[in-house]
C-alpha cells in the first residue's frame, strides 16, 4: 500500500512513469481508487484524509468529488450532514485546507437537495454553523453568541436573501444542545495517552491533554496553568460597550479594581492576585483586539480602550502613564502573535453589511507567516476602503443604506488600524535579537523604549519598505490610511493619536 507520504502530491505516486496528465480518464480512474480507499481507511488514517481533499491541483479536486460521492445528504439538514461528514475523517490542518474541503461538502449537499439554494449560500451556511460550534463550545472566554445574533450575522446572505429564521433557530438550537464531534484517531489518542504518562511537557503533550480531560469550555484556556504569563497588575475597569458595540446600560458601567493577569490570549480580572472560579466571568478573551489609549476621555488619567472581537469596548486604567503604556504594548503584541486569520467566507450577494466572525483558537502559524498573513489583511482592508463612494446628500438614499455605509467605513477604519498595528509590531519584533529568547515581551518592550526610532520607522500602519510601494494605500485610501496611521501609532506605542 502507498503510505500517506507518497500521495502528498496530489497522487502523483499513482502514475506510472511521468506526473499525471490531469483531466485523463487515467486520472479519473486514478482518484476513483485513491477515493475508496480513503473512504474505507484502507492503508490510510482519518487524518490522512484532509491533505488528499484539500489540494488545490486538478487531481485532488477529482478525488475530493469521487470521495463526497460515498456520501448522501438527501433529506438532511446542514448539521446533520455535516455530522455524518465529520465522523468519517478527522477534519485537520491550516483554515484554507478546511475550507476547501467544506467547499466540496456544500457541492455534494446541493447535489443531494438541488431544490435547497445555490452553492454559495450552502457554503456560507455551513461556514456559519462550524463558527458557531466554536463560539459556543470552544476556549473562547466572554458572553456566547445568542440566535439572534446568530439570525443576523447571516442577514442577506442567502443569494441576497434571508435564511428561513426558523432553519436558523433549528441550527442554533441543535448545536447549542450537541456540538459537532471531530473524528480522531485511535493511534493519535493512544500515542498522546503515552505521552502524557511519560510527563513530557511540550505544547502538543499538553494539548491533547487538555481534549483527553474533555474540553471544558473554560478548561482550555482560562485554566490552562501552562499559559504563558505576559503582565500582571492591578487595573480599574468600565464596561463602556456590550458585544456589537451597544452602550452598556448606565447601571452597569461603573468603575471596579482588579487585578489583572495576561495569561496566553485571556486577561483575568481577578478579585485578588490568588484568582478564583468565579473569577473566570470577569476574563476576557484579547484575540483580535486592540488596546489604544483613551486621548478622549478626560475625567480620569492613564485610561486606555480595549475593543475586543465581538466589538466590546473596555476602559482600563493603570496606576501610571508607563504602566498604561506597557499593557496597551503588551495585549497589542500578544493579540499580534495569536490572533487566527479570519474564516474564509463563501462569495455571495451581501446587502446588509455584518462583521466576520473571528476564531478564537490561537494561531497554528509560525510568527513570519503571522506578520505576512497581518501585511495581507491590511492591504485587502486599504483597497476596500479605497473603494468606499463617500455618500452624497442624495434625499433618495434610505436611512437604512446610509447606516450601512457608515457601519463598514467604521469596521474599516477600525480594522485597517488593527492589522496594522499588528504587522507594525510583530515585524519590529521578529527584527530583533533572538525574538524567541523573549517569551514574557520585556526584552522587546525595552527596546521601544530605547529606540524611540524604531516607533517612528514603524509608526504607521503601512507595511515595510522591502515589501513593495505597489502594496502600500493610494488614491482615497490616503486619508484613511492617516487617521489609521495616528490611531495605528497610538496603539503600538500609548501615545495620543
Amino acid at each position: 500500500y502507498l503510505n500517506s507520504s507518497q500521495l502528498s502530491h496530489g497522487g502523483r505516486a499513482l502514475g506510472s512513469g511521468n506526473a499525471l496528465l490531469n483531466g485523463t480518464k487515467a486520472d479519473l480512474q486514478a482518484a476513483k481508487r485513491l477515493a475508496k480507499r480513503l473512504y474505507n481507511l484502507d492503508g490510510f488514517r482519518r487524518s490522512d484524509v484532509t491533505p488528499q481533499l484539500s489540494g488545490s491541483n486538478e487531481f485532488s479536486r477529482m478525488v475530493a468529488d469521487e470521495y463526497l460521492s460515498y456520501f448522501d445528504f438527501r433529506g438532511l439538514s446542514i448539521d446533520r450532514a455535516l455530522r455524518a461528514f465529520l465522523k468519517e475523517f478527522a477534519l485537520i490542518g491550516e483554515t484554507q485546507e478546511r475550507e476547501r474541503v467544506l467547499c466540496h461538502f456544500s457541492k455534494r449537499f446541493l447535489q443531494c437537495n438541488p431544490d435547497t439554494t445555490d452553492e454559495d449560500s450552502i457554503h456560507t451556511l455551513t461556514c456559519a454553523v462550524m463558527l458557531l460550534n466554536t463560539d459556543l463550545h470552544g476556549p473562547n472566554i466572554g458572553k456566547r453568541m445568542s440566535c439572534s445574533q446568530f439570525i443576523a450575522n447571516l442577514e442577506g446572505l442567502n443569494g441576497g436573501k434571508d435564511y428561513h429564521r426558523e432553519q436558523l433557530k433549528a441550527l442554533y438550537s441543535s448545536i447549542k444542545n450537541d456540538k459537532l464531534q471531530w473524528t480522531i484517531d485511535e493511534e493519535d489518542l493512544k500515542k498522546s495517552m503515552s505521552e502524557l504518562a511519560d510527563g513530557r511537557t511540550d505544547s502538543a503533550s499538553h494539548t491533547l491533554k487538555r481534549a483527553a480531560i474533555g474540553e471544558r469550555s473554560l478548561g482550555g484556556v482560562a485554566l490552562q496553568a501552562d499559559a504563558q504569563l505576559y503582565k500582571e497588575g492591578f487595573l480599574v475597569r468600565k464596561v463602556h460597550a456590550d458585544p456589537d458595540g451597544k452602550k452598556t446600560p448606565r447601571g452597569k458601567r461603573g468603575w471596579r479594581s482588579f487585578y489583572a493577569v495576561l495569561k496566553g490570549l485571556v486577561l483575568h480580572m481577578q478579585k485578588g492576585e490568588q484568582g478564583s472560579e468565579e473569577d473566570l466571568r470577569n476574563a476576557v478573551s484579547v484575540h483580535h483586539s486592540l488596546a489604544m489609549r483613551a486621548a478622549d476621555y478626560s475625567k480620569r488619567d492613564n485610561v486606555f480602550y480595549l475593543r475586543t472581537a465581538d466589538w466590546r469596548v473596555f476602559l482600563l486604567q493603570a496606576p501610571s502613564a508607563e504602566h498604561m503604556q506597557s499593557w496597551i504594548t503588551r495585549i497589542n503584541v500578544v493579540a499580534a502573535m495569536f490572533s487566527a486569520p479570519p474564516f474564509p467566507a463563501a462569495i455571495g450577494s451581501q446587502k446588509r453589511f455584518s462583521r466576520p466572525l473571528l476564531p478564537g483558537s490561537p494561531s497554528a502559524l509560525t510568527q513570519e507567516e503571522q506578520v505576512k498573513s497581518h501585511e495581507i489583511r491590511f492591504r485587502a482592508v486599504c483597497s476596500e476602503l479605497g473603494d468606499q463612494t463617500p455618500t452624497s446628500p442624495d434625499c433618495k438614499a434610505k436611512g437604512r443604506e446610509l447606516e450601512e455605509q457608515r457601519l463598514r467605513l467604521e469596521y474599516l477604519e477600525f480594522e485597517q488600524t488593527r492589522y496594522g498595528t499588528y504587522a507594525m509590531l510583530l515585524r519590529a519584533k521578529l527584527s530583533g535579537p533572538a525574538p524567541d529568547q523573549d517569551p514574557d515581551l520585556g526584552a522587546f518592550e525595552a527596546r521601544l523604549l530605547e529606540e524611540p526610532g524604531l516607533q517612528r520607522a514603524r509608526s504607521s500602519p503601512t507595511l515595510p519598505q522591502d515589501s513593495g510601494s505597489s502594496l502600500g494605500c493610494t488614491g482615497r485610501q490616503k486619508s484613511h490610511k492617516q487617521r489609521s496611521s495616528r490611531r495605528g501609532q497610538a496603539a503600538a506605542t500609548g501615545g495620543q493619536a
